[in-house]
């Protein structure tokens, strides 16, 4: 089976917002997701554009995405790529389009000169960890993720 990778349009807006809710099915947060098909349109495809998203197909068909964004390392003086969300369906697992996915974002990196390609991962997803270990990506240990949203956020804000 050929996978190859293709990036979203506007028309994908459905399908991303299904391989979100697939995701999150899988991560056990579905009842987190908010996201609805006009943010899609917003964010991914309007005037603006705030992150983007690649699509895994195998044999035409849909099969997986990466949603992603620009960011910035003071201290590498780079841009980078930071990947908010991988998924490829079960079914579909084991035919190289996850790491379709992510060869195609390390070429973004390559050609654009940016600094890294990062990205978080569950600490309890093994089948995924092993993974990005044989892809050679390094686990961040002395890190740790910080978040603010909802009230915590708008009490910061002042609002």
């Amino acid at each position: 089976m050929t996978v190859t990778v293709r990036p979203a349009h506007t028309l994908d807006a459905p399908l991303i917002l299904e391989f979100i809710r697939a995701l999150a099915e899988y991560e056990r947060l579905l009842h987190e997701v908010e996201a609805t098909e006009a943010d899609i349109r917003r964010d991914l495809f309007g005037e603006n554009p705030r992150c983007f998203c690649d699509i895994a197909e195998a044999d035409s068909q849909p099969v997986g995405f990466a949603l992603w964004f620009y960011n910035y390392s003071t201290f590498r003086g780079r841009a980078g790529i930071y990947l908010e969300d991988l998924f490829v369906k079960p079914e579909a697992r084991g035919l190289g389009a996850g790491k379709a996915l992510l060869k195609r974002l390390a070429e973004r990196c390559v050609e654009a000169d940016l600094g890294r390609l990062e990205w978080a991962v569950l600490d309890w997803n093994a089948p995924s960890i092993a993974f990005y270990d044989s892809l050679g990506a390094a686990a961040m240990h002395d890190w740790t993720v910080r978040r603010l949203d909802g009230e915590a956020l708008r009490a910061l804000a002042g609002a």
